[in-house]
């Protein structure tokens, strides 16, 4: 399954979020799986997309990050799968 993280930088600061993803690692459980990340440009918010088939994965990581951000954790279903999900339930052409 896969998760959209939406991290809010304490104080708009990056800068202790990559001294500890330096010193310390991106901190990810084995089972969960980083795709990519994206920084507003004013360093409010990072969207990261993970996935994982256990949501207690994200939980230990955020343990690893906690006292840096907080977290908003959204499930996501890729776009793809989901227009072949609504257009299996349009009614066929007459």
């Amino acid at each position: 399954m896969l998760f959209m993280i939406i991290e809010r930088f304490k104080d708009c600061n990056p800068k202790p979020i990559y001294q500890h993803l330096r010193d310390k690692g991106r901190g990810l459980p084995e089972g969960l799986k980083y795709i990519d990340s994206w920084i507003e440009p004013n360093f409010d918010r990072c969207f990261q997309l993970m996935e994982c088939d256990d949501a207690r994965l994200i939980q230990a990581w955020i343990l690893h990050w906690g006292d840096l951000a907080s977290f908003e954790i959204v499930p996501v279903v890729p776009s793809k799968q989901t227009r072949e999900l609504v257009e299996g339930k349009f009614a066929a052409p007459e």
